[in-house]
C-alpha cells in the first residue's frame, strides 16, 4: 500500500510540474553522481517540499562510465562506497565495517558492514567491492587514483578485500569513496545502489524515491519523499529549466567554454572540482636552467586577480600544489610564494635573461585558459621577458608538449583525493612534461604518501626547485532554489555528502 501511495505522489509531483510548462512525456531512468561536502540536518519540513533536478538521459548513471558532471550529482543520493570524504576531507567510514594496516603500510584488508544492502535487498558483499573497485581501476574517472595500487583482491574466505600497495600509503581510505554496485551490474547502463534513493520510471518520467527500509541511519541534507528528474538537453536548457520551468538543483562548470551565467533569484554554493592549473618548465629550456629563476615564476602569478577576472570566483589561489582546502595545504608555507613581480623582474635580472624570449604554451581548446595564460604573459613581459604564445589545440597541442615544443605551459589536471604528485615527478610518469622527472621529487612524494606530515617538505623542494608553478584550483558552481537546501556545503564527488549514525 505505501508502494502504491508512494507513486501516487510522485505522479501529481510530476502533473504539478508539467503545469509550468515542462513536458516529461517519453521518460526513462536515468541520473548520475559528483559530490563532496560537509553537510547539516535537513529543515524538518522539507520531505514535504518539492526538489526537482536534472540529468542527461542517454548518458546513464554508471559511476565508472558516465564522466559528465550534470549526471554525476546524483550518484551521492544514489551509491555508496567503503568510505565517505567531507569538505574538509575528513574521512569516514560507511560500506567498511573494519579495515586493518599491515606494519609495512603496505597491505590494507577491509571488512564490510554485515547489515548494508543494495535498493533491491541483497546483501553488499566483498565480492561486489572487488568487483566495483576493479572497473573504477579500467576507468577514466577514477583510474588517476589507482596509480599506487598493485593489486586487489578478496581474502580466502571471501568475507574482505586487501589491497596492496607498492609504496607506503596511510591514508589509502580517502581515495576509496568509490561508488559500489552489485557486481553482475558493473557495466550496466543503470546500476542499482545501496544509497538512501533508488532511481524509479513510470510512465510519467523518472524520479528518485527515498528508501523507506533503507540499511542505515543518517542526516541527509535531502530528504524529500520523491525527486523528479528533468532531461537535460544542453547546458544552456538547463539554466533555462532552473530560471523558469521549477528546477531546483544545477551543478555548473565556470571554467568550460560552455558556462552560461544565471540571472535569478538562487542561492548559490562553490564546489571543489580537484581540477589543478598549474605551469611547468622545460628542463632544455636556455632561460629557465636554473632552480632561481624557475622558482621566482611563482611571483609573476597575479592568483587573485586571475580568479576573480576569468574564473568568475569560483577557483581557490594556490601557491602550493595542494588543494587549499585540503589538510597538506600549509598556508605557513603558502604564504613565502605569492605575487610579487618585483621579485620576478630581479629573479630575470640577476640571471642576466632581461630580454629574453621565451615560448609559452597553451592549449587553444580551453579559451579561459588562453586568456589566463595571456594575462600571465603580460607580466612575464614587464618582469622584462619577451613572451611569445603558443597556442595550438588537439593533436597540435598534444605533439607540441611530448615534443618540448616550449619554454613553459600552462597545464590542467585533476588531482586524486590525496593530492599525490607522483605522476609529474616519476620516471615516464604521465604528467612529467618537459622532463621534470626527478627521483629526489619523487621519493618525497612517497615519503608524503607514508605520513602526511611530510607534504610540507615535499612542498618546499617544489617550489624551491621551480619543479612547478601552482596558480589555483578549480570549483564548480552549485545552483539552488532560495530555502529548499539548509546548510549545504559541496565537495569534489559527493556534493549530497553525509555520515552514518553512530548505531549504522
Amino acid at each position: 500500500m505505501k508502494r502504491v501511495l508512494s507513486i501516487l505522489l510522485t505522479a501529481c509531483l510530476f502533473l504539478s510540474l508539467a503545469g509550468c510548462g515542462y513536458d516529461y512525456s517519453g521518460y526513462i531512468p536515468t541520473g548520475g553522481g559528483l559530490a563532496d561536502g560537509n553537510t547539516t540536518p535537513t529543515q524538518p519540513d522539507q520531505q514535504d517540499k518539492v526538489i526537482t533536478m536534472t540529468y542527461y538521459k542517454e548518458l546513464g548513471l554508471n559511476p565508472y562510465l558516465c564522466t559528465n558532471s550534470t549526471n554525476r550529482v546524483l550518484i551521492s543520493l544514489l551509491y555508496q562506497g567503503l568510505f565517505t570524504t567531507d569538505a574538509s576531507y575528513n574521512t569516514t567510514p560507511v560500506l567498511c565495517g573494519s579495515y586493518e594496516i599491515s606494519p609495512d603500510l603496505r597491505t590494507h584488508t577491509f571488512t564490510l558492514k554485515e547489515n548494508a544492502t543494495f535498493s533491491d535487498g541483497t546483501p553488499v558483499s566483498a565480492r561486489d567491492v572487488y568487483d566495483s573497485l576493479k572497473a573504477a581501476a579500467d576507468s577514466a574517472y577514477y583510474s588517476g587514483r589507482m596509480l599506487h595500487i598493485k593489486s586487489i583482491s578478496l581474502s580466502e574466505d571471501e568475507t574482505a578485500v586487501v589491497i596492496v600497495t607498492d609504496t607506503e600509503m596511510r591514508n589509502l581510505p580517502i581515495l576509496l569513496d568509490i561508488p559500489i554496485v552489485p557486481s553482475s551490474q558493473t557495466a550496466a547502463l543503470f546500476p542499482i545502489g545501496s544509497g538512501p534513493y533508488v532511481l524509479e520510471n513510470t510512465a510519467i518520467g523518472a524520479y528518485l524515491e527515498k528508501r523507506t527500509r533503507w540499511w542505515c541511519s543518517a542526516q541527509l541534507p535531502i530528504s524529500t519523499t520523491a525527486i523528479p528528474l528533468m532531461e537535460a538537453k544542453s547546458i544552456s536548457g538547463i539554466r533555462d529549466d532552473f530560471q523558469f520551468n521549477g528546477l531546483d538543483y544545477a551543478l555548473t562548470d565556470p571554467s568550460s567554454d560552455r558556462y552560461v551565467d544565471y540571472r535569478c533569484d538562487f542561492e548559490l554554493w562553490n564546489c571543489e572540482s580537484g581540477i589543478f592549473l598549474y605551469i611547468g618548465c622545460n628542463e632544455d629550456s636556455k632561460i629557465f636552467t636554473t632552480p632561481e629563476l624557475r622558482s621566482a615564476l611563482t611571483y609573476a602569478i597575479d592568483r587573485d586577480t586571475l580568479v576573480s577576472k576569468f574564473y568568475r570566483g569560483f577557483a581557490e589561489s594556490a601557491t602550493l600544489p595542494a588543494s587549499p582546502l585540503s589538510p597538506y595545504y600549509h598556508k605557513g608555507l603558502a604564504s613565502k610564494y605569492g605575487y610579487a613581480p618585483e621579485k620576478f623582474s630581479q629573479a630575470v635580472t640577476a640571471a642576466g635573461k632581461t630580454g629574453s624570449e621565451i615560448v609559452f604554451l597553451v592549449n587553444s581548446d580551453d579559451s579561459l585558459r588562453v586568456r589566463a595564460a595571456r594575462s600571465i604573459a603580460e607580466t612575464l613581459r614587464a618582469g622584462g621577458l619577451q613572451v611569445t604564445m603558443k597556442e595550438v589545440g588537439g593533436t597540435s597541442y598534444e605533439n607540441a608538449i611530448k615534443r618540448r615544443e616550449f619554454d613553459i605551459y600552462l597545464g590542467m589536471t585533476r588531482l586524486s583525493p590525496n593530492m599525490d604528485l607522483s605522476a609529474f615527478f616519476h620516471l615516464r610518469g604521465a604528467l612529467s612534461y618537459g622532463g621534470i622527472d626527478d627521483v629526489a621529487a619523487y621519493s618525497l612524494c612517497l615519503e608524503a604518501l607514508a605520513d602526511d606530515g611530510n607534504y610540507y617538505a615535499l612542498h618546499r623542494t617544489v617550489m624551491e626547485q621551480g619543479l612547478l608553478c601552482p596558480v589555483l584550483f578549480c570549483n564548480y558552481a552549485v545552483y539552488t532554489t532560495r530555502g529548499l537546501f539548509s546548510g549545504l556545503h559541496p565537495a569534489r564527488d559527493n556534493p549530497f555528502q553525509y555520515s552514518l549514525t553512530v548505531d549504522s
